[in-house]
């Protein structure tokens, strides 16, 4: 009998956490960004449509391309009633810093007590976030997930992807 209750307490260890999926409620954030404010997810809710994407590191080739495709592309994404940021496990000063290099013209966030990146099962083992994004409806639900992140092109698949969803121009 000890031997079937630690077998079962075994396999519930091993099993993995439900992984979040579309139609999930979107775990709740409170993020610091590099324009200074703090961001909160609630704070979108019922108004717009949130994407969140997330990056490993700031400063690194990836992240670079990324940042740059998103700050010089961003048009692209402005023309959807939606909010979009890039999120990492970076300090905030790191953030700030790699903003101002990319010339970006939206917030990165950081989450620099990983809690939020937990939240959203993007946290590796190495302890930086895996490159997904998220893209959270105007009732807090997840609308799409993009783990297959293409750095050079992020700003025209965002907008791709939004309009896919039937997302609304912006002013309407």
């Amino acid at each position: 009998m000890k031997h079937a209750i630690a077998l079962v307490l075994l396999v519930m260890w091993a099993m993995p956490s439900q992984a979040l999926e579309v139609g999930d409620i979107a775990p709740d954030f409170s993020l610091q960004g590099s324009d200074g404010k703090v961001h909160r997810l609630a704070d979108y809710r019922g108004k717009e449509i949130v994407v969140l994407a997330w990056f490993p590191r700031a400063f690194s080739k990836g992240c670079t391309i990324e940042c740059k495709s998103l700050a010089e592309n961003g048009h692209l994404i402005k023309k959807f009633a939606a909010t979009y940021f890039m999120a990492s496990v970076d300090p905030i000063d790191d953030n700030v810093g790699f903003a101002k290099e990319q010339k970006a013209d939206f917030p990165l966030l950081s989450d620099p007590t990983k809690q939020t990146a937990r939240a959203y099962e993007v946290l590796s083992e190495a302890g930086y976030a895996v490159r997904h994004t998220f893209y959270i409806g105007i009732d807090g639900k997840i609308l799409a997930i993009d783990s297959n992140v293409k750095p050079a092109t992020s700003a025209e698949d965002m907008a791709g992807m939004l309009a896919t969803l039937g997302t609304p121009l912006a002013g309407e």
